[in-house]
């Protein structure tokens, strides 16, 4: 009652200011009231307070809680509602069960799908959604085994899609890498390591070796193996400095087998560089053709 008596005053006070306002003046009682804040009392801060907050909430009440704004004296009633009866607390229960039922059919199902078949939808919808079903009720389960071997079975047949998916997409430039390889490793200038790693040696420098955990000066240059350039040190006209430990896995071999003032050509298998992991220009699977000059050791 309290709070209620406060709350009638308050609006009071507002209504009587905003009156005053315009007995006084017309052209102020159009102009939005500035609240003195130096002789603000607190009861007003916490209705301005609850007021301001609610900045965004109609937004966030559409987009993140589906909620109809045509419905909004429903939500007002939930709003006043001190405590929850039994019903209210099924009806929220419903409304959940709702709620997920939509992020299943419009977020997870789609994502999943995607994972196994990026270009056709090859799961079972109705399916998906009865597993999800009986793994939250524990009811009617078709495929009674433990959650946790339900997990791994899942991860490992995932698994196999994906590499599947990334046969069908990149496979080619795992082979055209691999047919290169084959043919540059019969060159008489070309030295093939035990990693697989090919280089041929341009420039032979006499300066010291670097270790894996020096840092490096480097010129260098870095093209597929059509000759497109993703990268290079030459376009920017400055080398540059890392560790030799920091890069990737024929990066950093060649690195540490090159005398300071080396400039020599690496032919990086796919597995030696970025795998089936994409990274800029370079997509997956793709060996890679670098020049690259042995500037200096940092210390």
């Amino acid at each position: 009652m309290k709070s209620k008596v406060i709350l009638a005053c308050l609006l009071a006070a507002f209504c009587l200011t905003a009156s005053a306002g315009k007995k006084k003046d017309k052209v102020v009682a159009k102009t939005p009231a500035v609240l003195a804040i130096d002789t603000l009392q607190i009861d007003t801060f916490s209705y301005a307070a609850g007021k301001a907050n609610t900045v965004g909430l109609k937004p966030y009440l559409v987009q993140r809680m589906g909620v109809d704004t045509t419905y909004m004296a429903d939500f007002m009633l939930g709003f006043d509602t001190d405590s929850m009866t039994v019903a209210d607390k099924r009806e929220k229960a419903r409304l959940a069960g709702i709620e997920i039922r939509s992020q299943v059919e419009k977020q997870i199902f789609p994502q999943i799908s995607k994972q196994v078949n990026d270009t056709a939808d090859v799961l079972n919808r109705l399916l998906f959604v009865a597993g999800f079903r009986s793994g939250i009720s524990e009811e009617n389960d078709l495929l009674p085994i433990p959650m946790d071997s339900t997990q791994a079975f899942v991860k490992r047949q995932m698994d196999r899609y994906h590499a599947e998916l990334m046969e069908a997409k990149y496979g080619p430039n795992r082979r055209a890498g691999e047919e290169f390889l084959r043919e540059n490793a019969t060159k008489d200038s070309v030295h093939v390591t035990e990693s697989g790693l090919q280089y041929k040696v341009l420039v032979e420098g006499t300066g010291d070796i670097p270790t894996a955990k020096q840092k490096v000066k480097v010129n260098y240059r870095g093209t597929l193996l059509d000759g497109t350039e993703f990268d290079s040190s030459y376009s920017r006209k400055q080398p540059s400095t890392f560790t030799c430990s920091q890069v990737i896995k024929g990066w950093g071999e060649a690195l540490t087998m090159m005398p300071v003032g080396s400039k020599w050509e690496l032919y990086i298998p796919q597995e030696l560089a970025y795998g089936e992991r994409e990274s800029g220009k370079i997509p997956p699977y793709s060996m890679l053709i670098f020049e690259v000059e042995l500037v200096d050791i940092v210390k």
